[in-house]
């Protein structure tokens, strides 16, 4: 490939929300730096993606792919299946005038075959936080946890003796003593290598063009609680999680009696059983059940707290605007996110199941108990002076000179040199 004065990258998220969502804040920030990019996605995903980097002049190369990733069970057929737009993404590559670097995400395992093919270096970006990535490698490769009887006996972590885990604190094949099958053999594709700290990528968002004058129904909701000097605590639990009718009461319930002011994003099925309960809570509470811009909800000055379940999106954002966390972790690794917010940082509680384990079914009383201690008690009041903290740090990082706007210049100094 010919030489260029100026380094082109290739970027290829996943096709879910949650994995394209960093990578175009990732691509605003190679843009502010004069680096010309192409985006690789799929057709169901371009419009979004092109209204997104709206004013930027980017490429984005469509690959054909029709699966759809509508739950997080079919996660391993798709992301197998994505190996089918291999020879597509090897010929685009080829057709640009010149690739100084690629990257794509960690469940497109692919992608390193074909940089190794092509002579391009890969970089792998992984939406988990270093702590869940650390841990996760730790027991695969030590196997701390088969010292344990129990999923809820307490494990020391090897390298770090303050920290004691849980086999419940991991999703299989991670929890597994004896770890096989095709789901292990995908973990065990994953790359991982130097770790190249360019975040929080949130802050490099863009604010949302509304359509209309007007604000949406529910952000003038929350201006009328900013009047009365009310705070509200926000709660969303993703778009791929899924949690039972039965746990979706026991929350709605312990809202209600918690008396605290809310805001619920649920898109969830199963809640068309709560006979009288938005008129129960109409004064200080609103369902919503439509896409919502989160940052912009986060960062409302109304809100004090957040009810998540610990998606990795979900904290960054929470933490980049100071709202502490009340977590409620439900897949992936977000249990594990959920120990480092409320064990190791300090900026947030958590709702436990009744059982005694981190993983079964909350009861409305630790609902209402947790989430009125968040917003009202001397623990929230701590954890929201600790957010506050975290929030200047991270902000300073992503500032000219801050260490991961810094790491950003090095790593495109690094992989930004035409290759042949």
């Amino acid at each position: 490939m010919a030489s260029v004065s100026t380094p082109h990258f290739v970027i290829f998220p996943f096709m879910s929300q949650g994995h394209t969502i960093p990578l175009l804040n990732l691509a605003r920030l190679l843009r502010h730096r004069h680096i010309s990019f192409a985006i690789f996605t799929i057709p169901a995903n371009s419009a979004s993606i092109r209204d997104s980097l709206t004013n930027t002049g980017i490429s984005i190369i469509n690959l054909p792919f029709t699966e759809k990733l509508n739950s997080m069970s079919l996660f391993l057929s798709i992301a197998n299946a994505t190996k089918q737009m291999q020879p597509h993404f090897e010929q685009a590559i080829e057709s640009l005038q010149s690739v100084s670097c690629i990257i794509s995400d960690g469940f497109l395992t692919w992608t390193q075959q074909s940089a190794a093919k092509l002579g391009i270096p890969r970089l792998v970006f992984y939406g988990m936080s270093n702590y869940a990535t650390t841990m996760s490698e730790i027991v695969v490769r030590e196997r701390p946890h088969a010292k344990v009887s129990s999923d809820d006996e307490p494990f020391p972590v090897p390298d770090f003796p303050w920290l004691k885990l849980t086999r419940n604190d991991f999703e299989p094949p991670f929890s597994q003593v004896k770890p096989e099958g095709p789901l292990f053999e995908f973990v065990l594709e994953q790359y991982l290598a130097l770790a190249w700290c360019v975040g929080p990528l949130c802050l490099a968002a863009e604010p949302l063009v509304s359509q209309t004058p007007q604000k949406q129904p529910w952000v003038q909701w929350l201006d009328t609680k900013v009047a009365k000097r009310e705070s509200v605590l926000y709660v969303a639990f993703g778009s791929q999680a899924d949690m039972s009718p039965e746990q979706l009461r026991e929350i709605a319930l312990g809202l209600e009696q918690a008396k605290v002011n809310f805001l619920w994003v649920l898109r969830s099925k199963g809640s068309e059983f709560w006979e009288g309960f938005e008129e129960r809570v109409k004064d200080r509470g609103i369902i919503v059940k439509e896409w919502v811009d989160q940052l912009e909800i986060l960062q409302h000055e109304s809100i004090n707290g957040f009810l998540s379940h610990c998606g990795w999106n979900s904290v960054v954002e929470s933490i980049s605007v100071g709202v502490p966390i009340l977590a409620l972790p439900l897949m992936a690794e977000q249990h594990l996110n959920a120990r480092m917010l409320v064990e190791e940082i300090g900026i947030g509680l958590r709702l436990m199941p009744s059982n005694g384990s981190v993983r079964g079914f909350v009861k409305l009383e630790e609902v209402e108990k947790v989430a009125r201690e968040l917003m009202e008690g001397e623990r929230g009041v701590a954890v929201r002076m600790k957010v506050k903290e975290v929030r200047k740090a991270a902000c300073a990082a992503m500032k000219e000179g801050g260490s991961s706007s810094s790491m950003l210049n090095l790593l495109i100094n690094e992989f930004g040199g035409p290759h042949p």
